[in-house]
């Protein structure tokens, strides 16, 4: 608990943690095992850009573009 202090002491004053971005890391790294057949980089990152957007996610809907 003493090594955390810091992050448990910012987490409490603010109430916001990292968990967004460790999801969207965790994404990533299963897009990147999925995609690893692309022939070219450029591909990857594409691909791994596509997945990781609210649209792509779900969180738009058809009616509000």
């Amino acid at each position: 608990m003493d090594r955390w202090w810091n992050e448990v002491a910012a987490f409490i004053d603010t109430g916001h943690g990292n968990a967004k971005s460790e999801g969207i890391n965790r994404v990533i790294k299963f897009v990147a095992r999925a995609v690893s057949g692309f022939r070219n980089a450029t591909d990857q990152r594409l691909r791994t850009r596509c997945v990781t957007t609210r649209r792509a996610r779900g969180h738009l809907r058809t009616a509000q573009l």
